[in-house]
């Protein structure tokens, strides 16, 4: 069997594997099953591809890949014929008279890797064929990818995943491995169980993304937050900004263009047609901004996204691992900046109070939910709060908020007890309850023409909290809401109740600390400019960079006449190198980083013109 190492070289045009990479490739080329954690950009696609071509060279037959995006099949499918491997999908992109050709080479076992979606591989007819190629020995390894699909307890749950259990029971010789960049505990334990890997070999690397600068401010004005972060520090670089709504996705992207930046939108109400153009226009050109819904980003491979800026709450810690996960692929450095405040909260709260899954089920919910709000509110180390809700110890990174611009602290306890006795003295006054808003007017003693109507002027702790800002009282109650102790109704106007949770506070059994309101800030930089994102193309010569723009060009060409990303062509860091080398001949562009033997043989003349005409 040829060696790994040979493949890597030969094919893909690295030198060496990264972090784990070499034992994973070894253990599933040997025939054993894994579930392998390793973070976005870790290269993952090597661990099954690599065991896919060695043990199709020795005879074992081909690797089906379970894959849940077509846009991702598409792009890997067209890197692997880059790179000069036999590769195909079946998708519903392809007329019947395609995916009929495609069938008939699988049968005839001339495909090295297929890639088909969990809905096709667990039919009836695609069964039969693997049926067929099995009892012929040619079936080689099953790669599950976005393995986290599986579970119910991850930010991506999709019910078809659940089936892949066949693939064990039908075809209990051929190695499988499952693979993802996020799963706590309980996410890895769902994979586990559904996919019946209980034999697997556990691969889980660092969760650390160390070149991704974490950022979460307070909601002031959002949009205009998001400018000046923009602005400041990301003009003219390409970057995802996330919504809730697709209605706000709208907006955003609106407001965006009219002020000069290349924005498009992206949510499951826009036509297929137009969500792929969209997509397609992110992935082949520089400097566009994604605005979406959490329907765009699973297996964005593009590597020079420079920030992902969150305008709500995400559902949980994993979810927003995944989506800032897709900056700085390349390794440069990258931001991951969020904006939240109490009525996401309080959103966030009540999709899952009003929800239909069982009490059990919320409790989980609630309790990723409250993991997320202490990352929002922490005082101390984003990187280390991250880390270690995935089970990885850390030290202070240096490089988010909270390290390089250290927040104030206050003790918002006093604060909550006073709220929580406002809330309960109003309720016994008038019989009803009332929203945020009117509830830290009594406090602060402002007597407003609603306060005067219902007469809560007159309520014992009308004004005794006059020395709090309504920023600190909003901090307050996000805290109160994060915790259990102060629930909102959103059937009676979003209006505020006490629970159980409240009683710990009041007694003073509980004490709350929150940090100082920074939301004025887009969290300036210490340590980087803030504008220029450093480049692969940083440390070239004038001459240097005159070859770099050019192989860019030169790229973008090829890249359009083969309907591919330009980074599937060759990344930005393989330009760079030629751009500092100077390469005459084809010998000179040997052992360049991402350069395989197809690359050479198919690019390497083309490359030493563009390269003399610069």
């Amino acid at each position: 069997m040829l060696p790994p190492q040979s493949i890597l070289s030969e094919v893909f045009g690295y030198a060496a594997f990264r972090g784990p990479q070499a034992d994973i490739i070894d253990h599933v080329i040997g025939g054993g099953d894994a579930l392998v954690l390793m973070p976005t950009g870790g290269g993952k696609s090597l661990c099954y591809q690599i065991p896919a071509i060695a043990r199709q060279r020795a005879g074992k037959g081909i690797t089906v890949v379970v894959s849940p995006l077509i846009a991702l099949m598409h792009d890997q499918v067209g890197a692997l014929h880059e790179a000069g491997v036999e590769a195909a999908f079946l998708n519903s992109t392809l007329s019947g008279e395609e995916a009929n050709a495609v069938e008939k080479k699988l049968l005839r076992g001339e495909i090295t890797l297929l890639y088909a979606a969990p809905e096709r591989i667990t039919t009836p007819r695609f069964l039969a064929q693997l049926d067929s190629l099995h009892e012929r020995g040619q079936l080689a390894l099953f790669a599950i990818d976005e393995a986290h699909c599986v579970s119910q307890w991850g930010h991506d749950f999709r019910p078809e995943y659940r089936a892949l259990a066949v693939l064990h029971e039908r075809f209990a010789g051929v190695p499988r491995i499952a693979l993802t960049a996020t799963a706590d505990a309980l996410t890895r334990e769902d994979i586990v169980q559904h996919l019946q890997l209980q034999e697997a070999r556990q691969f889980i690397s660092s969760f650390d993304r160390p070149n991704i600068r974490y950022a979460i401010a307070e909601k002031k004005d959002a949009t205009s937050q998001l400018l000046r972060f923009i602005s400041n520090e990301h003009d003219g670089e390409a970057g995802i900004v996330y919504c809730q709504s697709r209605k706000r996705v709208e907006e955003i992207a609106q407001t965006l263009c009219q002020e000069g930046v290349d924005a498009l939108p992206y949510h499951a109400g826009l036509e297929p047609d137009v969500r792929q153009r969209h997509q397609d226009r992110f992935l082949r050109d520089e400097g566009v901004v994604m605005v979406a819904t959490i329907a765009f980003g699973m297996g964005i491979d593009k590597p020079d996204v420079r920030f992902v800026a969150h305008l709500d709450l995400p559902k949980n810690i994993e979810g927003y691992y995944q989506e800032t996960g897709r900056a700085g692929r390349d390794g440069l450095p990258a931001d991951a900046w969020m904006a939240y405040g109490l009525q996401d909260v309080v959103n966030q709260r009540r999709m899952i109070d009003e929800g239909e899954a069982p009490e059990e089920f919320k409790q989980v919910l609630r309790g990723k939910l409250d993991a997320l709000l202490a990352l929002a509110e922490a005082t101390d180390c984003r990187r280390v709060r991250l880390l270690d809700y995935f089970g990885e110890q850390s030290q202070p990174c240096g490089n988010c908020d909270n390290c390089l611009n250290p927040p104030q602290v206050w003790d918002g306890t006093d604060a909550a007890r006073k709220l929580l006795s406002t809330i309960y003295r109003v309720q016994q006054q008038s019989g009803i309850s009332f929203g945020a808003g009117h509830i830290m007017d009594i406090l602060r003693g402002k007597a407003t023409e609603k306060v005067k109507q219902f007469g809560h002027e007159r309520i014992s702790t009308f004004g005794l909290g006059a020395e709090f800002s309504e920023q600190q009282l909003r901090g307050v109650l996000r805290q109160l809401i994060g915790i259990g102790a102060l629930a909102v109704d959103a059937s009676a106007f979003n209006t505020l109740q006490l629970t159980e949770g409240s009683r710990a506070v009041l007694k003073g059994e509980r004490t709350i600390e929150l940090r100082e309101s920074v939301a004025a800030s887009t969290g300036g930089k210490k340590g980087r400019a803030a504008k220029g994102t450093p480049t692969v193309a940083a440390g070239l010569t004038q001459a240097g960079q005159q070859r770099f723009d050019a192989l860019k060009l030169w790229r973008a060409e090829v890249a359009r006449a083969h309907n591919l990303p330009a980074y599937v062509i060759f990344h930005d860091a393989t330009l760079a190198a030629i751009a500092a080398l100077a390469p005459q001949s084809l010998r000179d562009l040997q052992g360049i980083s991402g350069i395989g033997a197809k690359k050479l043989e198919a690019y390497g003349e083309e490359v030493l013109r563009v390269v003399s005409d610069a």
